[in-house]
């Protein structure tokens, strides 16, 4: 009876080091893939009709949610939008346009909400939407053009730039990695 006793307390102890071991390990993913600025994420992904894990991931790659992040090229604030790509995207919206500030959180997730959803709309998927995101619809549709690069003018096979390739496999594997620890809704479309 005792040995029992004892086979029992120890089976509840590993069971108990187990789960706890699982809360920290969830506890530490959801530090290293926060859901920060939630209210205007799921605010433009229900207006734009996106993926909020697509802006989660997008926001993680592109500034780690700093919303003052700059990079050497000029791009500004959580979704680092280039100052051309964010007047573009302000020529495509509905309603007021009136924003300058490429550092506020709102303003920077509403224009690269718009952004991502004019190359999703464009380009038909996730993926490719995230790979005009980084190199520009212009270069995405002479890649689709070219036999090199897409064998069906709809889909690119090749990606000439390393690091948009680079790029989008890391957003669209961050994509999965906040789907796979946050319950969102929505799904993300065959492409992740």
């Amino acid at each position: 009876m005792k040995k029992a006793f004892k086979r029992l307390v120890i089976l509840v102890i590993i069971l108990t080091l187990i789960f706890a071991g699982i809360f920290a390990y969830n506890k530490v993913l959801k530090s290293v893939y926060p859901i920060k600025y939630s209210e205007y994420v799921e605010q433009y992904a229900a207006e734009f009709n996106l993926d909020p894990a697509v802006i989660y991931a997008v926001i993680k790659c592109e500034s780690s949610f700093d919303p003052n992040a700059e990079s050497g090229l000029g791009a500004k604030g959580l979704m680092q939008l280039m100052p051309d790509a964010f007047s573009w995207a302000k020529t495509k919206y509905n309603g007021y346009t009136g924003e300058t500030d490429l550092t506020d959180p709102q303003t920077n997730i509403k224009y690269g909400c718009l952004v991502l959803k004019l190359h999703y709309d464009e380009f038909g998927d996730y993926k490719t939407a995230v790979i005009a995101y980084h190199a520009g619809r212009g270069s995405v549709n002479a890649w689709l053009k070219n036999p090199a690069y897409s064998s069906d003018g709809k889909t690119l096979d090749h990606i000439p730039y390393a690091d948009t390739e680079s790029y989008a496999n890391r957003v669209m594997n961050t994509v999965q990695t906040y789907k796979n620890i946050y319950d969102f809704e929505k799904e993300v479309d065959d492409n992740v």
